[in-house]
């Protein structure tokens, strides 16, 4: 690996905003902002806006989809099949 052509590659705390969640790992992200973590040390934290932690597939709240609603708009505003060919012989 050739020296000053990559990254440096550090302890970094992502922080979410909107949950309210930080984690410590290991990344290449640059911030400004530090904080001081549980172990006493100064970390660069960076901000991001959705994590595991608030991410509607991962916490399993999920909106659910009125799927029976959105097909009963479509038969209200383009007909219920009417004058289509159902494709039986008869």
């Amino acid at each position: 690996m050739q020296q000053d052509k990559h990254p440096d590659y550090r302890p970094v705390v992502f922080r979410d905003r909107g949950a309210g969640y930080a984690f410590l790992t290991r990344s290449t992200a640059t911030s400004d902002q530090t904080i001081v973590w549980d172990d006493g040390e100064t970390y660069p934290v960076v901000e991001v806006e959705i994590s595991s932690e608030s991410h509607p597939f991962y916490t399993g709240k999920a909106r659910t989809v009125d799927s029976e609603g959105r097909v009963a708009r479509f038969e209200r505003r383009y007909g219920a099949g009417e004058g289509q060919d159902t494709g039986e012989a008869g």
